[in-house]
């Protein structure tokens, strides 16, 4: 299946000053907010955005200023559709003529000790997703670097490549900079996850020290098939990573408590825990050693430092 090539679009309908009626003065008019100078939006929709989507409207007006821009990093993620953290403050562009990096105001033009691969893709110009999920595994904090890679590679998410690709990606690079925070994302990435919040909870779970679980494990009880997050086998306990979003309805929520209700009737254990739970890190751990996971070594608290603030929220959790 040739890889996936569509590009995020921008979450508001942009109001350009040049399109508008000669007499018309968009700054003076209070429904609508300025995103980038000449470009404006409705203030109501735009109060609506979450941070990963302010961005992403950010970006998109950049595009619209200037349509040759090549955008790298944060910002071809972002059209990508691939994991984020909140609202990156710059907008990042490669420069493949230029001798070093610098900024203009929050945008910042790359320069590059390895030319990255460029494609088009929607009428952009951005880093090939392969090489993004690279650039993201070097410069965010592990956990999100290695959701970047599961989200890349996992057809229940994005499918943008392989993970063969990505390692390609980086065995061209010469920057050593992150190298080996780069290295460990690659070498812990797992196509089989199905969210953001499932990557950050399975990098967490080793750090705490605990087995290595199965990932969505299939069950079939009274007549049901159903799927977990998390099993450990040699345990009979199974856990799940619950995203903001993932029940939309009652109905959701019913059907989900039913299943939640069949798999304790067979299982030993059953573990849920929420996303402020998995970036805490002691709240899982409890969640975990009281529906009986075994732990296997001592916690890493160095890796269990870098996580995020809990203040944080996924990038499209589902």
């Amino acid at each position: 299946m040739p890889p996936k090539t569509a590009i995020a679009p921008s979450p508001v309908i942009f109001h350009v000053a040049s399109d508008a009626a000669p007499t018309a003065r968009p700054r003076d008019d209070r429904t609508l907010v300025r995103v980038r100078h000449g470009v404006w939006a409705d203030a109501a929709a735009w109060r609506t955005l979450t941070p990963w989507d302010r961005y992403l409207a950010r970006v998109h007006a950049v595009a619209l200023l200037r349509p040759d821009a090549v955008f790298c990093r944060e910002s071809a993620a972002a059209l990508w559709g691939q994991p984020i953290i909140g609202e990156p403050r710059d907008i990042h562009l490669f420069d493949g003529e230029a001798t070093r990096s610098h900024r203009v105001g929050d945008v910042v033009r790359h320069a590059s000790l390895t030319t990255p691969r460029v494609v088009e893709a929607g009428g952009f110009l951005l880093t090939a997703s392969a090489d993004t999920a690279v650039s993201l595994a070097r410069t965010l904090p592990p956990a999100w670097g290695v959701a970047a890679v599961d989200a890349t590679i996992s057809k229940r998410q994005l499918g943008l490549c392989t993970i063969a690709e990505i390692r390609d990606a980086f065995s061209l690079q010469v920057d050593r900079r992150h190298r080996r925070r780069c290295v460990w994302a690659i070498e812990h990435a797992d196509p089989r996850s199905e969210s953001v919040g499932e990557s950050v909870s399975r990098a967490v779970i080793g750090w705490l020290g605990f087995e290595e679980p199965e990932l969505q494990h299939p069950f079939h009880f009274e007549g049901h098939d159903d799927r977990c997050d998390f099993y450990w086998p040699r345990s009979g306990i199974a856990g799940e990573s619950d995203g903001y979003g993932k029940y939309r309805s009652a109905a959701d929520l019913i059907a989900e408590k039913r299943r939640e209700d069949r798999l304790r009737r067979h299982l030993r254990g059953f573990a849920r825990w929420d996303w402020n739970d998995a970036m805490r890190a002691e709240p899982l751990r409890r969640a975990l050693a009281s529906s009986g996971v075994p732990r296997i070594r001592p916690p890493d608290p160095t890796m269990l430092a870098t996580l995020a603030p809990s203040s944080h929220r996924p990038h499209r959790e589902t």
